[in-house]
Order: structure tokens, then sequence, then C-alpha cells
């Protein structure tokens, strides 16, 4: 089975980068499941009903969030009607949509997609390991591809999950830090590890926004807003080979693509 895993989509550049990407490489590269962070795609910070539709209808079987998940007013409604968005799940009991799907692939294998926050430099919520250990504890034994976006700042929070979850999940994939990393591996119980997928959206800019305003803000420390910047598109992924009988991963790929 093979798993396309695209990292933080931010603002039109990015689903630009969706339309004009994701179908070429579900057909090239014969991918089984589409997931994308879409956290980022509604102006920089969240996600819109509309919105959501434009990624779904561009190939994306399911959509990751993070902590800009609340950032639309219409994210309330949305997290609790559509099914196809997961939020993650360690914010406390009773808030709308939820953290874990299963779903199926074209082929008809189950396969869980799990979305969970850090907590280091990021909002206080509850344990994502503990979390992470509920969830999966509680999935049906024929699910065995399980696949993790840990939206989180700390690369050692990340690399921590990475280890705590080998072996039982099939890959642990970080994203929200807009930069991808080097370090793509299989840990030595079948688990595919990178510490950030990447941005997907504008090139010139800094991790997404008009560089202008913030070498403002570094320069004279005075707030300024902050937009999405314009021009050519680069989309980072990555994509996974899973062993969709065991659920170990066989390999990880990165990807870059540039407009």
């Amino acid at each position: 089975m093979r798993i396309l895993m695209v990292g933080d989509v931010v603002g039109r550049p990015g689903r630009k980068a969706i339309k004009e990407n994701v179908p070429d490489l579900v057909r090239s590269q014969q991918i089984d499941l589409t997931v994308v962070n879409g956290e980022n795609a509604a102006g920089g910070k969240g996600i819109t009903r509309e919105i959501a539709r434009e990624i779904l209808a561009a190939g994306a079987d399911i959509i990751t969030m993070g902590n800009h998940v609340w950032q639309q007013k219409e994210a309330l409604t949305l997290l609790a009607r559509e099914e196809r968005i997961v939020r993650p799940a360690n914010y406390p009991p009773g808030v709308p949509g939820h953290g874990l799907q299963v779903l199926k692939t074209r082929s008809g294998v189950p396969v869980a997609v799990l979305n969970l926050a850090g907590r280091v430099f990021m909002e206080a919520l509850d344990c994502p390991f503990r979390k992470a250990d509920e969830l999966l504890a509680a999935l049906a034994p024929e699910v065995r591809v399980i696949l993790l976006d840990f939206h989180a700042e700390a690369s050692s929070e990340k690399i921590a999950m990475g280890w705590y979850l080998d072996g039982r999940v099939s890959a642990v994939c970080g994203t929200h830090t807009h930069v991808q990393t080097a370090d793509e591996h299989i840990l030595p119980g079948g688990t595919a590890y990178i510490t950030d997928v990447g941005m997907t959206g504008p090139v010139d800019s800094i991790i997404g926004v008009e560089k202008e305003a913030v070498l403002e803000k570094f320069l004279t420390g005075i707030p300024r807003r902050f937009e999405v910047a314009t021009g050519p598109y680069q989309l980072n992924a990555v994509i996974l080979d899973i062993d969709e009988n065991t659920g170990r991963a066989r390999s990880i790929q990165r990807v870059q693509n540039f407009e």
C-alpha cells in the first residue's frame, strides 16, 4: 500500500499546489490513500467548508488539522459534521469533531488516521502520549495500517512520539513547523518517521507569510498583521510504502515539487 501525506497547506498558493500536483502524484505513484494537513488552508489560519471541499475534490481522502483548527467561525459546525476532517484528538472531552477516523482504501483495506497536537511551546492540551494509548487500544484488530499526523513544535517531542509508538503505528509524520526535515527513516519496530513533512504554500515567504511583515516584527518588536505570501508555490509531502498485512512500513520518501 502506498500513502501520500502532504504537509501544511498554506492559503491560496498551497491550495493551487494541491490541485496541480496531487492528482498526478496519485496516478504516477499509484497512491492508495492521500492525507492532507489543511490547518492553514484558509488565509493561513484554519479551514472553511468551501476550502475543505476544494481540497477533497483535488484528491485528498482525509484532512488533518492542528493548532489553528478553530480560527474560522464555521469550524465548530464543520468539524461536527464532516467525517473526512480530523482535528487533534487530545483536545478536552466535549470538543466538536473527532481525532481519529478509520477509512478504507480503494481496494478496501482499512486505514486509521490519527491527529494529535504537541504541548511543548504549544497550547496546553491533554497528554498526546496517553491519548495515543487510549485510541490505539480501542481500534479493531483488523486495522493494521495506522497513520499519525503529530502537529507539534519541538523536534524532541516529535522524536519522542516516534520512539513511543514504534511498532504500534505504521507512520509518525510531524507537521506544524512548515520546514521539511531530512530525517525520514524506518524505526526498528517498523514505523516510518519524519520530524516534519514541511509546507505546501508560497516559496518566497517566511514559512508561508509575507517576508516584509515578519522581518519588521523581528527588527522592531512591533506586532504586525501577517498575510499569506503570493507567488510560486512548493509542495512538500512524503510517500509511505506500507505492508497492508502487518502494518509495518517498508519505506518513506520525501517529495518536493516546485511551481
